[in-house]
């Protein structure tokens, strides 16, 4: 078997987020991934199965997604061809430059950018790579678990898993993950903005929703639909997902407290996830009665992100405080 591209990254308790917590709090560091983001475990796993012999990848992405597929090809040595919105930052379409793709710009959010990627594929002979509605991505996902479950350690299990929600690809290799090691009944936590919460608005309906527009500046979670699988998953029995949203001023004051606390810098939408513990929302769904009072220990998958830097963080402040 090919050795995969992902590393298997550190599983760090936050003694901060622990405190604001009320219990151990670890972070699964997948911002230190070679790409920048969880999104190489998938893609990493899609590419090795599909693109041996390919005449090359295509893959729409506004950052992370389009990061890992470049980040692929180049060590695969085939070509990569990375199509984005026009809202992606000139810092992520920099760094795909320099993992070796070529850049497009098309459209102003996702769709339209994965739209051409399908013409692309057909027009061209590319392999399609999809950002996070694939069955072979949530394999590749799922590792994420497998490694948690070794570094805790036999008998040890979460309380619960934190993770964000855009497209929904994450989502499925965590629950995936979770049955592969017997957790299921550990309750997953998915995060959203507000703005760029199809995954809830599925939930809320109880069926598939498409946003009119995505207005949070979280832009990598910015899926008008969640995919079918990850919707599917929220209406099973045997698993507890509970869908909650943040405010975009709450994604960033989390991404601020991590930065000073933990010495990282992530997007906006990873601080969805760090929201849950910042904004005291794990407290709240633990008064609701929605997570256990007495609370094993948080997992909370850091999934990292490219398309931010001091520059762009000091942009969103000024934008998000105005």
């Amino acid at each position: 078997m090919a050795k995969p591209f992902h590393l298997n990254t550190p599983l760090l308790e936050s003694v901060g987020m622990s405190k604001r917590a009320g219990t151990t709090v670890y972070l699964k560091m997948e911002n230190s991934q070679p790409s920048g983001s969880f999104k190489i475990r998938g893609i990493g796993h899609f590419c090795q199965q599909l693109a041996g012999e390919s005449k090359g990848v295509v893959c729409s992405s506004g950052g992370n997604a389009g990061m890992a597929a470049a980040y692929v090809a180049r060590q695969m040595n085939i070509p990569a061809t990375i199509v984005v919105p026009s809202s992606s930052p000139q810092l992520v379409l920099q760094r795909l430059r320099d993992q070796g793709a070529t850049v497009k710009t098309v459209g102003r959010v996702w769709d339209d950018a994965n739209a051409e990627a399908l013409r692309l594929q057909r027009t061209e002979g590319l392999t399609y790579v999809p950002p996070f509605d694939h069955p072979l991505l949530w394999h590749g996902h799922a590792s994420v678990i497998a490694e948690v479950a070794a570094s805790l350690g036999p008998g040890e299990r979460p309380g619960a898993v934190l993770v964000s929600v855009g497209g929904g690809g994450l989502l499925c290799g965590v629950v995936q993950g979770l049955r592969d090691v017997g957790w299921t009944d550990v309750p997953i936590v998915a995060m959203e903005t507000a703005g760029a919460d199809c995954f809830n608005a599925a939930v809320k309906a109880g069926r598939l929703v498409t946003l009119d527009d995505i207005t949070s500046e979280a832009k990598c979670l910015g899926a008008k639909t969640v995919c079918k699988k990850a919707f599917e998953y929220s209406q099973c029995s045997e698993l507890t997902i509970i869908s909650e949203l943040v405010t975009d001023q709450q994604a960033l004051h989390a991404v601020e407290t991590f930065l000073d606390e933990e010495r990282v810098l992530v997007e906006m939408a990873c601080g969805a996830a760090l929201a849950a513990v910042y904004s005291g929302l794990v407290r709240r769904l633990q008064d609701e009665g929605r997570l256990p009072a007495l609370l094993g220990p948080l997992v909370v998958i850091v999934c990292g992100g490219s398309s931010i830097d001091m520059e762009q963080l000091t942009h969103l402040k000024h934008k998000l405080q105005a």
